[in-house]
C-alpha cells in the first residue's frame, strides 16, 4: 500500500489521484485508530468510514474499474445507457 505522506507535501506535488490514494491511506490509518480507541472511536468511525467509501470511489473513477466481474456496476452501467437514473428502487 506505501507509506502515507503529508498531505500538504500531496497536495502541492501530486496529481488528483496521487491525492486521493494517500488520502485513502490516511483515511484507513484514522479508521484503524478509531477501532483500538473505544471511548472516542465509535464517535468518528461512521464518519471516516463514509469518507473513505467516497474517497475509493472516487479513486476507481478516475482509473476506471474492471467492470467484468463487477455485477453492480453493470447494472449501472446498463441503467446509464438506458437514461435511467443510477438509483434502484
Amino acid at each position: 500500500m506505501g507509506r502515507i505522506k503529508k498531505m500538504s507535501t500531496v497536495t502541492t506535488s501530486g496529481s488528483r489521484l496521487e491525492q486521493l490514494k494517500n488520502l485513502s491511506k490516511v483515511l484507513a490509518k484514522q479508521i484503524d485508530d478509531c477501532n483500538n480507541d473505544m471511548i472516542i472511536g465509535p464517535k468518528y468511525l461512521p464518519q471516516l468510514s463514509k469518507q473513505y467509501r467516497e474517497t475509493i470511489k472516487e479513486i476507481e473513477e478516475i482509473e476506471g474499474v474492471d467492470r467484468e466481474d463487477d455485477e453492480i456496476g453493470e447494472i449501472l452501467s446498463a441503467r446509464k445507457a438506458d437514461g435511467k437514473p443510477d438509483a434502484v428502487r
